[in-house]
């Protein structure tokens, strides 16, 4: 990756606060943070010439056409090429395997940071998933336990700690919403695991934590550490 900066894409359960995470990141390597979500709403102003597409895709609750997502995309990374930005930190696409297909071929990818929590448990759960996808135990209906050796990199300590109290927060639509929201992160987590690009990156504890454990888990420890030196010095 010498002479450009990293291009990431942050993707994964949507109540991680990654996109938070993902600006941190992107500021302290020094790269743009690009949130698809904040394109789109800058187009929704009448003066838009496609701000009739988008509302109505809205409004339907379908996700924004793939023309009208790439396209703004496109100019975004031409925009900065212009400007002499590099690299980036991409948050809110993909969202289907096909547009992680289209992103190929706008740009290339170096990794995809896929945030899961124990919410993504729960939810499995309550479709009749009797195993556990991140940690490979059977459910228990008031307290399951995972034997992660390490809760960030979802790879072995104890996670998955469900209670009965965040089930009753998870009305039948939003259940809806997130079982099609599973369906189509699987397609991603397998489409970007057969590029070796994947890192699954599990979400514990509170945000100091959270942070920490993702610095270890994307080897940023001395970057940050060097970053908060830097400031104290100046």
């Amino acid at each position: 990756m010498q002479g450009r900066g990293v291009q990431w894409v942050f993707m994964g359960t949507p109540n991680a606060q990654k996109r938070v995470y993902a600006a941190r990141v992107a500021q302290l390597l020094e790269v743009p943070y690009i949130s698809m979500g904040t394109l789109v709403r800058q187009e929704l102003h009448p003066r838009s010439s496609i701000y009739i597409k988008i509302a109505n895709a809205v409004n339907e609750g379908k996700l924004v056409p793939e023309d009208i997502i790439f396209g703004l995309l496109s100019k975004r990374l031409e925009d900065a090429c212009y400007s002499g930005e590099t690299g980036f930190v991409l948050d809110g696409i993909p969202r289907t395997r096909v547009q992680a297909e289209i992103l190929d071929q706008i740009t290339d990818i170096d990794l995809v940071v896929n945030f899961k929590s124990a919410e993504d448990c729960l939810i499995k759960k309550h479709f009749a998933n009797e195993i556990c996808t991140h940690c490979g135990e059977p459910f228990d209906m008031f307290n399951s336990h995972s034997k992660f050796l390490n809760p960030y990199l979802a790879t072995g300590a104890n996670s998955c700690k469900l209670h009965t109290s965040m089930k009753a927060k998870i009305d039948k639509s939003r259940l809806e919403k997130l079982q099609m929201y599973f369906e189509q992160n699987k397609l991603l987590e397998d489409y970007y695991g057969k590029q070796n690009k994947l890192l699954n990156f599990f979400v514990a504890g509170g945000p100091g934590e959270t942070w920490r454990g993702l610095l270890a888990a994307l080897r940023l420890q001395k970057v940050h550490a060097a970053s908060l030196s830097n400031k104290l010095t100046a």
